[in-house]
């Protein structure tokens, strides 16, 4: 079977986006595992399906797969190309985009620069709807870990989301102590892990271990998860540039109960097909 793929990223996150419309095709999680593979593969971050619509107050379908094979809710990145691509590639005209997920809908907008806007959806702090064992809603909650207690915030903006902060995010254990809390059995869906740093109300820097990935170069979903966790303790204001190691994203939430809403940019790589 040989399928058409588009290469893209969105600051330096990257994915394998495929037309499923135009051609017919349901991932194994080998298959998943073999395009993601940067030596066998095309390399990626994340294969990102674009699907005929489900719900009849959407434009499309968006399916996203861990490049470990398993298929998730949410991606934030991911999100932003999906928009560019229904684009570029003449299967929408419209500049706002209604796209279903497994955790809900939301709203997609190309700007006339090219970026993209995304109403990622209002986040969910209660545990049982992350999920996260706890016994009740808090702003932080003590985490045991390696003999250590380290304090986190949890959210989820459609996908689970663990916010540890950080003084200096470049010495920052990411993959011993993110590996160690991705799996941590409290979080019994497995969990995105973003170090924060606070800079000064209006920025802060992030860097996210991202469930089934590992380490990548940007997180949308983490830059949102970050934003509204950091808001949530008092320590930022409604609008804040997300810096990660990819580049820099605008993030703005108007508090409980409203939508986190993300711009930044989505670009093509390339484009082929491959034999799977």
């Amino acid at each position: 079977m040989i399928i058409a793929f588009t290469k893209m990223q969105g600051l330096g996150n990257d994915f394998v986006v495929i037309d499923a419309i135009n051609q017919s095709f349901q991932p194994t999680r080998e298959q998943v595992r073999f395009v993601a593979d940067r030596h066998f593969g095309i390399g990626c971050d994340q294969l990102l399906l674009v699907e005929r619509a489900r719900a009849s107050d959407a434009d499309f379908r968006y399916r996203i797969f861990n490049a470990d094979g398993e298929e998730v809710e949410q991606c934030g990145n991911g999100a932003r190309c999906f928009a560019r691509f229904v684009r570029d590639c003449a299967l929408s005209e419209k500049d706002e985009i209604r796209v279903e997920t497994s955790s809900g809908t939301i709203v997609l907008r190309v700007e006339s620069d090219g970026q993209v806007t995304v109403d990622m959806g209002i986040p969910r702090f209660e545990p049982e709807q992350i999920p996260f064992q706890a016994a009740e809603r808090a702003n932080g909650y003590p985490l045991e870990l390696e003999g250590s207690r380290f304090s986190i915030g949890v959210v989820s903006m459609g996908n689970p989301h663990a916010v540890l902060r950080v003084d200096d995010l470049d010495s920052a254990p990411v993959a011993r102590l993110g590996a160690a809390i991705e799996s941590h059995p409290r979080f019994p869906q497995r969990v995105n892990v973003g170090f924060m740093q606070v800079v000064t109300r209006e920025f802060i820097r992030l860097r996210v271990f991202e469930r089934g990935v590992g380490e990548t170069m940007a997180c949308g979903t983490g830059a949102c998860a970050a934003m509204v966790v950091a808001r949530q303790q008092g320590l930022i204001n409604d609008k804040v540039i997300v810096e990660l190691p990819g580049g820099r994203l605008a993030v703005r939430w108007d508090g409980e109960g409203s939508p986190v809403v993300m711009t930044g940019p989505a670009n093509k790589v390339f484009e082929g097909r491959i034999e799977l």
